[in-house]
């Protein structure tokens, strides 16, 4: 699985607002996915610089149920687009 976070900052977690206006922790299955993701970020000016980084399904998973986070897990069907602004 694989998170994007700021970069050289893991403990950055990458998350986007919801319709509800809770944060929710974008998963990715595949890595060139969340890399395209952060290309599209990359483009935007106002985006700290970021990083995409592996982690273990059981690992993130479990550190956002503890947490009480919430996350949702990305699969090559899903289509993504950053918010248009970074506090969205």
């Amino acid at each position: 699985m694989y998170i994007i976070t700021l970069e050289d900052h893991p403990d950055g977690v990458f998350s986007v607002f919801d319709e509800a206006e809770d944060r929710v922790i974008p998963i990715w299955t595949e890595g060139d996915d969340a890399e395209r993701y952060l290309m599209m970020m990359e483009d935007d000016e106002d985006y700290p610089p970021m990083q995409v980084v592996e982690m273990e399904d059981h690992v993130i998973i479990g550190a956002c149920q503890d947490r009480g986070q919430k996350f949702s897990i990305i699969t090559p069907d899903d289509f993504l687009i950053p918010p248009d602004d970074p506090e969205e």
